[in-house]
Order: structure tokens, then C-alpha cells, then sequence
């Protein structure tokens, strides 16, 4: 997406990249380029040097201590940490927790956990999914029941992302049975390292396991852990999940998978030329890449406003849907330039230091990989059609 920059902004833009070309390992960038699995010490790792120049948090105020970008500044961020291939950033503390603490935790909360999120201390993963509550997610069973000065949790989640690396989670939780579902809903933090949390690995299609079940058998957290009121959850919930979405969108992804994609399909021949000469297949490529833009400007402008005081709306929910299509589509569409050698896929071949050799060009087993495992940008966060009925009931009336 070609936008016009101040003279700060591009000086930012080249601060930057001079920060990527000595800070970012190339160990690390050639593991995430070949879709291998992070280590949490890769991920652990690049956190510290981004917040070494006060950059993990942009978007948070800097009261707080983040950075106070604005949209524009957070846009060249993800745009050129992605072309680089540095590894994402964990988004459950900074993105999600964070901007929660902001707005509904008590001071001595933000005093707390903040500083130990920017610094490393804490890795926090979520617990909202449930085995009956996906999409759903007002039907949680998993129950905190207040004894004295704690609350006594039991229940399961699922699907709970990177938890096995995870020293703290915050989950959604029921405090109260009686009423509408979503008005005796809590929001609690807790230590993983309790007694009675058992934490279980669910193995992918693409042959990870980024994904566990968390399970809860009378755990007791305190109760100054409770965010915000007490059966106030919901309304937290809500908060969230537009920050989730809007992330989920992944304009620096979808930019970067789509550079990926014209130089696959500039290497990959088709009866003497390169595949892109191809006038349907570079329709296709151009269709995402019209797409891409119209979604990059939608992004921009919801990110915006956010950083003026106001919570993405429907907007989020726009969001997430076209953003998770196009990247799907793009995923699909690559997966089809790398024709056989997207076939023969082993798994074992991703594990860094793995004597198992991959089938075909270094580009063709993370084609398959991100095709498969990017299945679940649909799902998570609310799956598209929920996000579907959404738009439909707040922007039409249906």
C-alpha cells in the first residue's frame, strides 16, 4: 500500500530498518522465513531488544510506558518487521491484557502487572474458549466462586494459545448463575503455576501443538486479581476482542505473504514462463492485491480513531473477516504456485535442528504450513460468521 510520508515518519521508516539490519538475528529472521517453530527464547529475546529502544508497546500510551505511536507510525512498524521476517509480537500481554488494565484495572493493578509485562516477567496467554463456548462465548461453565479473600476456580479452556510457555492467563469466568449468561461473567487473573492447573497440548493439522486445553480444579486466586467488577466481564470481554480482531486483521502479514507469493510465482515455471506471466494467475494476484489496499486503508482508519479515545466498533468485526480471507486466499494461492512440491508435506522438517530434510525449494514446506495452519484465522476471535451476524444486526437492523 503506497501511502505519503512526513519527513519524521520516513525518518522513523529508516530508523527502523538500520534497528532490523543490526538487532534481528538472521538465525532468527531465516526461522521465521522458513516457517520453523519459535522457541519461547526466541520470542523472549526479541521482545527484550524491541523494548530496549521502547518499542514492544507502540501503541500504548506513554504514560504507561509505551511508545504513543500513531496509526501511521504503527503501520510502518508492522510493515517493515514483517518484510523483515522478525517474529511476531506475542500480542496476549501487550495487545490484549494491556489496553484492559488501562481501562477498567485498578492503579495498583497498572502498577503492577504493566511494568512486568513491557519487562518480560510475565508471559500471560488467554483463557476465554471453552469445549461449549467458542463463538458462544456467554455460555462458559468454567466457575469462580468467592471463599473469603479468593475465589475458587474450576472448569476447562480450549484452544488456549502458546499456554505452555504461559506464566499468568486471564480468563473470562462465571461468577454468577442466575440472569442473562453474559451479566454473571468475570474477568480474573491467575498464576499458572497454582496447584490444580494442568496444561494439555492439542497437535495441529500442520503438525504443531501452539495450541493446549487448560484445565481448572479448585484453584484458588486471589481476589484482588478480579479486573474490574465483579460480573463486569462481559463488558471487558467485548473490550478485547475489537482489539483482537482488529490485530487478527494482519495487514503486515498479509503485505509480506503477498510479496512471498509474487516471488514463488516468479521462480515456478508453467509451460517455459514464469507462473506470474500468466494472465489468470496474475489476475488473481492482482485481485488480492486490490483487496489488500482497501483493507489497509479501512485498518488505518480504525486504528486511528482508536488511538483518539474510541473502541473499534463493527468496524473490528469488518476487519477481521476480510482480513483472515485475503490471507487465506493468498496462503491458497501460494500453495498452488509451488504446484507438486506443496505435496509432500513433513512436519518434522519445521523443528529447528530437525536431520529431517524438506521436500523441494526452502519456499514450499512454509507454503503448505501457513495454509494449513492459517485454517484457524476464521475461527478464532469469533469465527467469520458469527462476525457476519454482527454486521448485519448493528449496521442493518437484521
Amino acid at each position: 500500500m503506497d501511502l505519503t510520508y512526513t519527513d519524521a515518519q520516513e525518518a522513523f521508516r529508516d530508523d527502523l530498518r538500520t534497528f532490523l539490519d543490526q538487532r534481528l538475528p538472521k538465525r532468527l529472521s531465516d526461522k521465521v522465513r522458513l516457517g520453523q517453530h519459535l522457541t519461547k527464547e526466541d520470542y523472549e529475546s526479541w521482545h527484550a531488544a524491541l523494548q530496549e529502544r521502547n518499542w514492544l508497546a507502540g501503541h500504548w500510551p506513554e504514560a504507561h510506558g509505551g511508545s504513543g505511536w500513531d496509526a501511521v507510525e504503527r503501520h510502518i512498524f508492522e510493515e517493515e518487521t514483517t518484510r523483515a521476517h522478525a517474529p511476531r509480537i506475542i500480542p496476549f500481554g501487550i495487545a490484549m491484557l494491556g489496553p484492559v488494565l488501562m481501562k477498567f484495572g485498578s492503579d495498583e493493578q497498572k502498577a503492577h502487572w504493566l511494568p512486568r509485562i513491557l519487562d518480560g516477567t510475565d508471559w500471560w496467554c488467554q483463557g476465554y474458549s471453552e469445549p461449549g463456548a467458542g463463538s458462544d462465548l456467554a455460555s462458559l461453565k468454567t466457575t469462580a466462586e468467592r471463599d473469603g479473600d479468593h475465589y475458587v476456580v474450576n472448569g476447562q479452556k480450549t484452544w488456549t494459545t502458546l499456554a505452555q510457555y504461559a506464566d499468568h492467563i486471564f480468563c473470562l469466568v462465571r461468577t454468577r448463575k442466575e440472569g442473562k449468561p453474559q451479566e454473571g461473567i468475570s474477568f480474573l487473573l491467575i498464576d499458572m503455576d497454582d496447584p490444580g492447573i494442568e496444561v494439555r497440548p492439542i497437535v495441529l493439522i500442520d503438525g504443531g501443538a501452539e495450541v493446549n486445553e487448560v484445565f481448572f480444579k479448585d484453584v484458588r486466586v486471589p481476589a484482588g486479581n478480579l479486573v474490574g467488577e465483579e460480573n463486569q466481564g462481559w463488558t471487558i470481554a467485548k473490550y478485547l476482542l475489537t482489539h483482537e480482531r482488529t490485530n487478527i486483521a494482519g495487514v503486515g502479514f498479509a503485505n509480506q505473504a503477498l510479496a512471498n507469493l509474487r516471488r514463488i510465482a516468479g521462480l515456478e515455471m508453467q509451460h517455459g514462463r514464469p507462473l506470474i506471466e500468466d494472465p489468470l494467475f496474475a489476475a488473481e494476484i492482482a485481485k488480492l492485491e486490490i483487496a489488500l489496499m482497501a483493507m489497509a486503508t479501512t485498518n488505518l482508519r480504525v486504528v486511528s480513531a482508536a488511538a483518539e479515545g474510541s473502541a473499534p466498533g463493527v468496524e473490528s468485526s469488518m476487519l477481521k473477516v476480510k482480513g483472515t480471507v485475503i490471507r487465506q486466499e493468498i496462503n491458497d494461492l501460494t500453495r498452488l504456485a509451488c504446484g507438486p512440491y506443496a505435496m509432500p508435506f513433513v512436519s518434522e522438517a519445521l523443528e529447528a535442528g530437525s536431520n529431517v530434510e524438506p521436500v523441494g525449494p526452502d519456499y514450499a514446506m512454509p507454503a503448505t504450513a501457513d495454509y494449513f495452519n492459517n485454517r484457524k484465522l476464521s475461527i478464532y476471535g469469533g469465527s467469520n460468521e458469527v462476525q457476519k451476524s454482527i454486521i448485519a444486526k448493528t449496521m442493518l437492523g437484521a
